[in-house]
């Protein structure tokens, strides 16, 4: 297609079992998806059609990315190759498998490459989860990029698309944390031909259908959920049009304003002409009676075949407002039921960006997760015995092994997170049948299960079937959340489907306990306590993770979470059922520090709750500005995308330069020694020099230890030194530390055999995975 075709406007969705099967199906499935040539002629292959690339170890399991949609891809008949973790030093790598017929598929992983890579602190990490043995190191920084130039490298007339949470997330011009600077669209920057955005299987099957009838890559324009480039000179665009939103404080339509003293005959007369046919003007001295019309009623067109122009490139990289007001527009932008075009420019090309994808139906997703997965890793990751519980152990998988995917999306709209920008906030949903199916496939064929079921969950735990009332209403909703600032009127809440699948779930034969391991939306939950008595009395392992985030309502107003009062409710309905039941289960709240709108004295009051309510975080979670998050924006901007952005409005309090962020990170660990120093100066400089002291009621003591003074990240320690006011002293805690030669503390050391928990104030889980030490029984 020329850069003078037209572009034409995305089509109704079609269902993923709509499509006549290409004629590779008569192969069948494979056990795994080949990852060389010999596993290849096994099958019987004398090529791919599609080969996905990936910096995942291959993992046959539908919670990597790289399967779901391999497997998706093999049931609509096309052969499929998976080139995991490839040496990017050259192209070789990337000819393993020949050269695919139809496109390479690249992804960086079910994590961006970047956020995999450091830290919040832009430290490197030394582990990667989705990695054989946890190691690091085997994927580049923006792998994106670098694997689609080694798949033109190695066949530069092969259309590569890319996809995945990497390329979602920087799909328009976006800031990048780690280079402090505002990036192009990463599908400039990777030269691919398509960039495919949110959950994939939809748009990924009809354009391998497409490419299969032999149709150019450069004409599919049409497929919701996909972004392409084309050329900035405004041909081929009859049918659509075009709202111009690169500017903010930029009135509306300004009608004149007019005399009331001035009648209709002399306004016509001021403009040359008359208020009748055949009349001339009236002279200035002739007054005539004003008479009143009615204003004409504006109308446009329909929004499938409108497209918003967003601020260019070059402006946004420039003008931190503009980049809010674009941050702003997209995020108005993603309900599928009335989203519009995007178009944003960079240089001489545009980029578009088509509306998301239609959410997948309930068959629709008992179609993607019935599919034929092996469960497993790819046997070229087995150790010498064939075991994939060793040295080459990925620990992503491990964490998912015996879980269970039960829906996708979120419509919590959390400024800091990204689950909604990737998967959408309609929440799409799989039937009991299928969930059950898969807890039976688990059960019987996946080694080393115990009986035990760790996860029933998704983005959230208890979502599942949970949406707007009405069809007709959700298509037309703005809304970023539909649980802040309060439920949505509008939100049925009803969690019957989701306790009736845990009772069927749990009375599975071979089935000893079902955990719910995802985070749980509490503010939710309290509208049906019936569903907390059913949680908290069989189906929590002593412990239960939920996410206040913040006690303070300046940075909750940031985040779109509730307040800290919410919180209470569930946790006094949380106790009271663990009290019925006659179990001792505790709630395990994570916070985080340095968010945008948090002030140290937000921070400061946040630290005497928690000790007020007996809490010492072990981890400490710093907010990390991930691509095209709201929370990103005003990071960079300074500015509220929340509300209408403009040149004069709210700025926000951001926490920024190593100095400020210690000093947060310090304050949700007032109990580290080591943090002392650095609070009693910040509580002097605020006036709060009260707060210090070595009562009950002071959050810091005036004296100082002997440390060795250097901050320590929670992450490489592990220690429990101090225990609830109702909680017995573990055996870690009564570890004391000792000092060594130079009078220093030496860090503590972990009784073997127990694992602690994120908070040194709650007591170790019994897991049964270990002995407990001798002449201790098990709590």
């Amino acid at each position: 297609m020329s850069a003078h075709a037209t572009i034409v406007p995305p089509k109704p969705a079609k269902t993923l079992t709509g499509y006549k099967p290409f004629w590779a199906k008569r192969f069948g499935p494979a056990p795994f998806l080949p990852m060389s040539r010999k596993e290849m002629e096994q099958l019987g292959w004398d090529s791919c059609d599609i080969i996905i690339v990936t910096g995942d170890a291959y993992v046959d399991h539908p919670s990597f990315g790289m399967a779901v949609i391999g497997r998706t891809l093999e049931a609509q008949g096309f052969r499929v190759g998976i080139i995991a973790q490839p040496n990017w030093q050259s192209a070789e790598a990337f000819k393993a498998l020949g050269k695919p017929n139809l496109f390479f598929g690249v992804a960086a992983g079910n994590m961006d490459s970047m956020i995999n890579r450091y830290t919040a602190d832009r430290k490197i990490r030394s582990d990667d989860a989705y990695t054989p043995g946890g190691e690091g190191g085997k994927r580049p920084d923006r792998a994106t990029l670098v694997y689609t130039q080694r798949c033109k490298e190695a066949w530069s007339d092969v259309p590569v698309i890319i996809g995945g949470i990497e390329a979602s997330l920087r799909r328009i011009a976006h800031y990048d944390y780690w280079q402090d600077k505002v990036r192009r669209s990463i599908l400039v920057d990777a030269k691919a031909d398509l960039l495919v955005y949110g959950n994939a299987e939809r748009a990924i099957v009809e354009i391998a259908h497409r490419l299969a009838r032999r149709e150019p890559v450069t004409q599919i324009t049409d497929v919701r959920g996909t972004a392409f480039m084309r050329r900035d000179d405004h041909t081929g665009l009859d049918e659509w049009f075009q709202m111009d939103s690169t500017t903010v404080d930029t009135p509306g339509r300004i009608d004149e304003l007019i005399s009331p003293y001035q009648t209709v005959e002399e306004t016509a007369a001021d403009k040359g002409a008359s208020c009748a046919a055949g009349e001339k003007p009236a002279a200035p001295d002739a007054p005539k009676p004003i008479t009143l019309h009615p204003r004409a009623k504006l109308t446009l067109p329909p929004r499938e075949k409108t497209v918003l122009r967003l601020p260019s490139y070059e402006q946004v990289k420039s003008d931190p407002v503009l980049y809010a007001h674009a941050n702003r527009v997209l995020h108005l932008e993603t309900n599928p039921g009335n989203a519009r075009a995007l178009v944003q420019a960079h240089g001489d090309r545009d980029l578009w960006v088509n509306p998301p994808p239609i959410p997948l139906s309930t068959n629709e997703m008992d179609h993607v997760f019935d599919l034929p997965y092996a469960r497993s890793p790819h046997p070229s990751y087995a150790d010498a015995q064939g075991s994939h519980d060793g040295a080459t152990k990925i620990p992503a998988w491990e964490m998912i092994r015996f879980s269970v995917n039960i829906m996708r999306g979120c419509f919590g709209g959390c400024t800091f997170c990204s689950i909604t920008e990737h998967e959408g906030r309609i929440i799409q949903s799989r039937s009991e049948d299928s969930v059950i199916r898969e807890i039976e496939e688990i059960r019987d064929k996946v080694k080393g299960f115990t009986g035990v079921i760790s996860d029933l969950g998704g983005p959230t735990a208890n979502m599942y079937r949970i949406g707007c009332k009405s069809p007709e209403i959700e298509a037309a909703c703005r809304k970023p959340s539909c649980v802040y600032p309060g439920i949505c009127q509008n939100l049925q809440t009803d969690h019957g489907p989701l306790i009736k699948m845990y009772r069927r779930a749990r009375a599975l034969k071979g089935i000893k306990k079902i955990l719910i391991g995802s985070g749980l939306r509490y503010d939710l939950a309290i509208k049906s306590p019936e569903y907390i008595k059913e949680l908290v009395t069989h189906h929590v392992g002593g412990y239960l993770k939920i996410a206040p985030e913040h006690t303070e309502g300046g940075p909750l107003s940031k985040m779109m979470k509730p307040g800290i009062g919410t919180y209470d409710k569930f946790k006094q309905l949380f106790e009271q059922a663990s009290a019925e039941a006659g179990k001792k289960q505790y709630l395990i709240p994570y916070f985080i520090a340095a968010h945008p709108g948090t002030s140290d004295e937000d921070m400061m009051n946040l630290a005497i709750w928690l000790k007020k309510n007996g809490f010492r975080a072990d981890q400490v979670q710093t907010f990390y500005p991930s691509p095209m998050a709201t929370a990103t924006a005003m990071y960079h901007s300074s500015k509220n995308p929340l509300k209408k952005v403009t040149r004069d409005s709210e700025d926000v309090d951001i926490v920024r330069g190593e100095r400020r962020r210690r000093l947060h990170k310090a304050f949700l660990r007032y109990h580290d020694p080591n943090n002392w120093p650095v609070l009693r100066e910040a509580l002097k400089a605020m006036g709060r020099a009260d707060l210090i002291g070595n009562g009950k009621q002071h959050l810091i003591p005036s004296y100082q230890p002997l440390t060795d003074g250097s901050y320590q990240s929670a992450r490489r320690k592990n220690s429990s030194s101090a225990a609830l006011p109702h909680a017995k002293p573990t055996v870690a805690a009564k570890a004391a530390p000792t000092k060594t030669a130079g009078g220093r503390m030496a860090p503590q050391t972990p009784v073997k055999g127990r694992l602690l928990t994120q908070h040194t104030g709650l007591p170790p889980r019994v897991t049964g995975n270990a002995k407990p030490p001798a002449g201790k029984k098990p709590r």
